[in-house]
């Protein structure tokens, strides 16, 4: 199963909205780069992400679940766009800042501090695990 990062501005979408979608989730819609766009291309359903609010708070605050994989995107009729479908799984146990992954050795190759700009991302077994640890977040089995 792989993992992924998935950066949202809070003003726009955040944590509470994507929560309040409940089981049904939503679209991750809108994403005009082609790298994140192939990154999405790679997401299978039950593949797991984090959520991560930019801008102001620059912070990794949840978990998702991809629950449809990539499909056109319902916001344009531009056939090169498209998207998967995210579920709110849970809130980290503490979220953790940008500032706290920039200055963790294991963490300064995430493509979160490389590739800063991009809204869709792929994360590492080991990075995953080294920021559930350092949160103190436990995924609860299916």
């Amino acid at each position: 199963m792989a993992k992924w990062l998935f950066k949202s501005e809070p003003e726009t979408w955040g944590w509470a909205d994507q929560v309040a979608r409940g089981a049904r989730g939503e679209p991750w819609d809108g994403v005009r780069n082609y790298q994140a766009r192939n990154f999405m291309h790679q997401m299978a359903i039950g593949d797991l992400g984090f959520f991560y609010h930019s801008q102001k708070e620059k912070a990794i605050v949840g978990i998702v679940k991809i629950i449809a994989e990539a499909h056109p995107d319902p916001s344009t009729d531009d056939p090169r766009w498209e998207c998967v479908d995210i579920q709110a799984l849970m809130p980290l146990a503490q979220p953790i800042t940008l500032d706290n992954i920039k200055s963790d050795p294991k963490l300064v190759d995430m493509a979160l501090v490389k590739q800063a700009r991009l809204s869709v991302q792929p994360v590492t077994e080991q990075e995953w695990d080294h920021i559930l640890s350092r949160t103190g977040t436990k995924i609860p089995p299916n």
